[in-house]
């Protein structure tokens, strides 16, 4: 029989979002997962299931029962001839990629962090970059579409309050691993010392542009590398804590939607942003709540950092992004942070409605809600 704690107190990574479930569960098998959301039925209690606690807002907050998946986490079978691996929900990805390498298998497309689950990176539509590659779940410049065509996994960094702009192809290749650190850009001294610039910034914010062009310069004389891993291309460590907003907008609206953003931030010199606004490249699906639902789409990612811990003004910056992906198309990321409910969904996801009907039908009772949820479907 599975047990439940009290007294638990969650908080995503970020530490910017937390809750105090009445009971905290860590099952071990289906049927103990399948005790826990008896007894909820039995006590009228909701439910609500957390993998990495990576995603920047309250979605996975609850005052009712909370199921952490953390020991549901074993590689259950490898078909090397299919290519295909059966885990448990509960894995998570770095712990998968040593268990793949294994078997000379790989994921074809990743997140920026590795710190979530399996499940996780499924349910909230994680993705990377790549316009042949779907989202997770699927598994801007002048001359996009040659960039696109030129390289499989092609993306983009914007430093804002500058014009500088970093190209990033990553292909697949049969070079032997390289090793492509250099002494001064290294994680553990590059972002430390980007944590400590920021810092400063808090007190002195016109720095923050030098800093972002700064860092552009670190990051244009870095190396090059090959790596016979994917895991060791697609994601790094994050360092530090962060604000983070990332919407798909149409893939064809990619420039306009970049340059709106960057005349907003030139027409008002006290909003600060730091850098960098990410933008990667999916193909459209066919899943009803994939921000990529019937379209060919570009995600663009924006980052405000907590050096030390300490929370920047961000609220500016991201109300005028919200409403710049609002004005072009735009779906938010379903981990991440945004200000949408219910009659914002309705316009933005043709199928919404039906899937609200299939939601209602799997859960009558509202078992599964909780606030951020109740604001996404009510």
């Amino acid at each position: 029989m599975v047990h439940g704690h009290k007294g638990v107190r969650f908080q995503n990574w970020a530490k910017t979002y937390g809750c105090s479930p009445e009971m905290y569960y860590q099952p071990t098998s289906v049927e103990e997962v399948r005790e826990v959301l008896a007894l909820a039925r039995q006590q009228n209690k909701r439910v609500k299931v957390v993998g990495g606690g990576h995603s920047p807002s309250d979605i996975a907050c609850t005052d009712g029962f909370m199921i952490h998946m953390g020991k549901m986490n074993r590689v259950l079978q490898v078909d090397k001839e299919k290519k295909q691996v059966t885990v448990e929900a509960g894995i998570l990805l770095v712990d998968l990629h040593p268990q793949l390498d294994k078997h000379g298998l790989a994921l074809s497309n990743l997140g920026a962090v590795s710190d979530v689950t399996v499940a996780g990176v499924i349910g909230s539509g994680t993705h990377n970059t790549g316009i042949k590659h779907g989202i997770l779940a699927t598994q801007v410049l002048d001359n996009l579409d040659s960039h696109l065509k030129k390289s499989e996994y092609f993306r983009f960094l914007w430093f804002p309050h500058s014009e500088n702009v970093s190209i990033i192809y990553q292909d697949h290749t049969n070079k032997p691993p390289s090793s492509a650190s250099n002494w001064f850009w290294d994680y553990a001294i590059g972002f430390y010392l980007l944590e400590f610039l920021l810092w400063i910034s808090t007190f002195l914010p016109c720095l923050v542009g030098w800093i972002n062009r700064f860092f552009f310069w670190l990051l244009f004389h870095r190396k090059k590398e090959s790596c016979n891993l994917s895991h060791k291309i697609f994601t790094y460590e994050c360092r530090f804590k962060q604000h983070v907003q990332d919407w798909a907008i149409p893939r064809e609206k990619t420039k306009e939607a970049l340059l709106e953003l960057k005349a907003m931030l030139e027409a008002h010199p006290k909003v600060v942003a730091h850098y960098p606004v990410e933008v990667r490249f999916t193909r459209g699906d066919e899943i009803l709540l994939s921000p990529c639902f019937q379209r060919d789409s570009c995600y663009m990612n924006i980052i405000m950092y907590r050096p030390y811990g300490k929370d920047v003004p961000r609220l500016d910056y991201w109300l005028a992004y919200e409403t710049i992906m609002k004005k072009f198309g735009g779906r938010p990321h379903w981990a991440k942070a945004h200000n949408c409910t219910r009659k914002d969904f309705e316009k933005m996801y043709p199928a919404f409605r039906k899937f609200c009907d299939i939601r209602e039908k799997l859960d009558p009772t509202g078992m599964f809600l909780n606030s951020y949820l109740e604001k996404v479907f009510y």
